[in-house]
């Protein structure tokens, strides 16, 4: 089963959301709009993909972010896939970036 990660803690998510004028359970209903097969995503689960805090979970089924992103994009936000999710876990902290040289390095 292939998991997608959310960005910048769901804000992307959230900014969405706002644009398009839902709320977590409007966006759980627009789910089902897009859902083939009609059953969308449960407000809960909508809470815990754009939440906050201890409850939010920064991991979920492909098959929740593109209804997330596909019911974004039906209510008028411009919030394609690759927007509100990542393959691969977003680093919390950055980390320093400088280059480092060897102080036994030969120079020739």
């Amino acid at each position: 089963m292939t998991h997608l990660f959310r960005k910048g803690d769901g804000q992307p998510i959230r900014d969405a959301m706002t644009a398009a004028g839902l709320s977590g359970p409007q966006l759980a209903e627009a789910t089902k709009e897009v859902d083939p097969d009609g059953k969308g995503i449960s407000p809960a689960a909508v809470g815990a993909i754009t939440g906050r805090g201890s409850s939010a979970q920064d991991r979920c089924r492909l098959r929740s972010a593109w209804l997330i992103a596909d019911a974004l994009d039906a209510a008028g936000a411009d919030a394609p896939l690759q927007r509100l999710f990542s393959r691969f876990p977003m680093p919390k902290d950055s980390t320093s970036t400088v280059e480092r040289s060897r102080s036994d390095a030969h120079e020739g």
